[in-house]
């Protein structure tokens, strides 16, 4: 009886998945990619200070003279409060192998938001001359990120029907209705990063260049099914 029972469900989901497969319209799967090239006109900047010594009292204060120095100096030049924020503070107690002595490191990083690039330079001077020497990374963004978003997944759109009408094309068969969109687009900025320990008096001339933002890229990923006409 119990045979009869699982041959009697093996015979319904066998009809069941055929019945599926009859109701499936014949349709062709594809991806397309669509990728807007811009100027960036904002930077996210990734500062910091490092200090070490055989005090943690003495090196953590050191640390706090300088990031206070930077925090006015950001003040100064009129930035967004929302523009500016702490992102890691610590304090790490480290052992010297080669001078068999302990050292203390404390490290403060700040993340800036700059909406003008070209203030970038006076900027990091300025921040240098506070006392802030490590700079982790900047990352380029822009602006009009929706307006390059919806251009991108347009391109994207369009790249994807001329891969089915090529497809088709060399089928001889019509090609039909999207039946399923997927959008599979990530946004990402690179990082530029040099983990660089920043000099005082590296760029004595204020007019120095230092940043050479070139393009990013605003990607856009997507899958679609089409109906395969006969």
């Amino acid at each position: 009886m119990k045979k009869i029972f699982l041959t009697a469900l093996l015979a319904t989901g066998l009809l069941a998945t055929a019945q599926v497969q009859q109701n499936t319209p014949p349709q062709i799967n594809v991806s397309g990619e669509g990728k807007v090239l811009v100027m960036p006109d904002l930077v996210d900047i990734s500062i910091g200070v490092t200090n070490t010594g055989a005090d943690a009292a003495t090196v953590k204060k050191a640390n706090d003279q300088a990031i206070d120095a930077a925090i006015k100096y950001l003040k100064s030049q009129k930035l967004d409060p929302k523009d500016y924020q702490t992102q890691r503070v610590s304090l790490n107690k480290t052992y010297d192998y080669d001078k068999k002595k302990y050292n203390f490191i404390a490290q403060q990083t700040i993340m800036i938001h700059l909406k003008d690039i070209t203030k970038y330079d006076a900027l990091m001077l300025g921040l240098t001359d506070a006392g802030v020497n490590t700079i982790n990374g900047v990352t380029f963004k822009t602006s009009k990120e929706e307006q390059y978003e919806t251009e991108a997944r347009i391109k994207a759109i369009a790249d994807a029907r001329k891969k089915a009408e090529d497809y088709t094309k060399a089928l001889g068969q019509p090609l039909g209705k999207a039946l399923m969109v997927t959008d599979n687009s990530q946004t990402y900025y690179p990082v530029v990063r040099n983990m660089a320990m920043m000099e005082k008096g590296m760029a004595a001339d204020g007019a120095q260049e230092t940043l050479a933002p070139g393009e990013i890229t605003i990607t856009a990923n997507v899958q679609i099914s089409y109906a395969l006409g006969n």
